[in-house]
């Protein structure tokens, strides 16, 4: 009979820790994340189609993600050797050099740990025994807190594009006390935070305008975002 699953991760939740091996050696996940973001993204199987299509775009908007602060690491459920022949299929076929750590969770530990399968437990398997189906995307802060989480079918690839929006719109949201709306990219405008009174709008936000009491519309220029 299979572990009860642990109790489901939300955005806010503190990123649960873990020692793993990776691709670039043993990590405690914690020291791992230090003081800065991260993008923890999981994959069922080495050498799966989707997935090494999806790595070596990682790989590529790596340095990306690096000028906004942000560490990469990936998962997959085969072991450190498997993903060393991975490694050098996805940067023949993209043209990439993936330099980000990828964790060996072949036991399924740490895909467990942070509820990525899709089914009730360890139990449902496919015929090689890979648990169905961990391709989750989480995005944790430099406080170890969760910020997002997406999870993806096997047919789907990831938008890399979109994740690192995301990393745009929580670290420019954290400084700059602002929402941001539907389709939002670094330089469209942004929404005055519910917390900020008019008043104080006025001072952070002199072009600030407001669409109804509840919805407050400013210009904030690409260079005061975490894009610039």
């Amino acid at each position: 009979m299979a572990e009860p699953r642990s109790q489901p991760l939300r955005l806010g939740s503190i990123a649960p820790n873990f020692d793993a091996e990776t691709t670039n050696g043993p990590i405690n996940f914690h020291e791992f994340i230090g003081d800065n973001w991260v993008v923890l993204f999981s994959h069922p199987e080495d050498y799966t189609p989707v997935c090494t299509t999806e790595l070596g775009a990682f790989a590529k908007l790596e340095p990306e993600f690096t000028k906004r602060g942000v560490k990469l690491i990936g998962l997959s459920a085969n072991t450190i050797e498997s993903h060393s022949g991975w490694i050098q299929d996805i940067n023949e076929i993209s043209g990439s050099k993936l330099t980000f750590p990828i964790i060996g969770d072949k036991e399924r530990k740490v895909a467990y740990l942070y509820d990525m399968l899709d089914y009730q437990d360890t139990t449902n398997v496919d015929s090689k025994g890979i648990a169905f189906t961990i391709r989750s995307v989480f995005i944790i802060d430099p406080k170890k807190t969760i910020r997002l989480i997406l999870s993806y079918p096997a047919s789907t690839g990831r938008n890399t594009a979109e994740v690192l929006r995301v990393i745009d719109s929580l670290q420019t949201g954290d400084k700059q006390r602002v929402t941001t709306p539907i389709n939002w990219v670094p330089g469209d405008d942004v929404i005055v935070h519910p917390s900020v009174n008019n008043e104080l709008a006025k001072e952070l936000f002199p072009n600030f305008k407001i669409v109804k009491p509840y919805l407050r519309f400013t210009p904030l220029p690409k260079e005061k975002t975490s894009a610039a």
